[in-house]
This record gives structure tokens, sequence and C-alpha cells, in this order.
């Protein structure tokens, strides 16, 4: 769709032996942007926030960690119930990690 290479399909055996998404340590995630929160905003198709959808529920998950540059970042992000925020973003100048509230 973006021009992204994609898997064979005689690799389709390889991929059998894929991990789940919350069986691994650590996800390095995507975005469009981010705030101070680590809320992050995508392309808006929803994919990550269906993929992630099992971290709402108690249990294993993975380490999310978003790539960015600094000029991704904004002041706030609307945030949506279905929404699912990152661990920390790591930019060209830092890293962001959202601070406890609450």
């Amino acid at each position: 769709r973006f021009g992204i290479a994609e898997p064979c399909p005689r690799f389709a055996a390889q991929r059998r032996n894929r991990l789940p998404a919350w069986a691994l340590d650590t996800l390095i995630v995507p975005l469009v942007g981010f705030d101070q929160q680590a809320n992050r905003m995508g392309m808006g198709g929803g994919f990550y926030d269906r993929s992630l959808a099992f971290m709402r529920r108690p249990g294993p998950a993975p380490a999310l960690i978003g790539v960015a540059h600094a000029c991704q970042q904004v002041d706030t992000l609307p945030v949506e119930p279905w929404d699912i925020p990152l661990n920390a973003v790591v930019s060209d100048i830092g890293v962001v990690r959202p601070t406890k509230t609450g």
C-alpha cells in the first residue's frame, strides 16, 4: 500500500512459527505524533489499537516504545478509551516517559 515490501507467500511456513505480540518483551511502534504522556497518533486506521487490544487485559504485555523525531511531539493529543499509551518515546533529542497521574 505504501510501497513497503511484504514477505513472499512461499515463506508461509515460517509465519506459522511467529510469536504473538503478547509474548514479546518489547515492541517498537511507529507513529505520526506523540505527546508528553506518550500518547501516540498513528495513521488513523486503528491497526495498532486493534492489534494491541490485549494490553487492556491483565497479564503479560510487552513494553511499547515509540520511535520519532522531536518535531513530531505536540502538547496534547486527544485520547480515546481504546487508545493504548506507549511506555516511552525515543526521539533524536531524548526519551519521553509518561508521568504518573492520579
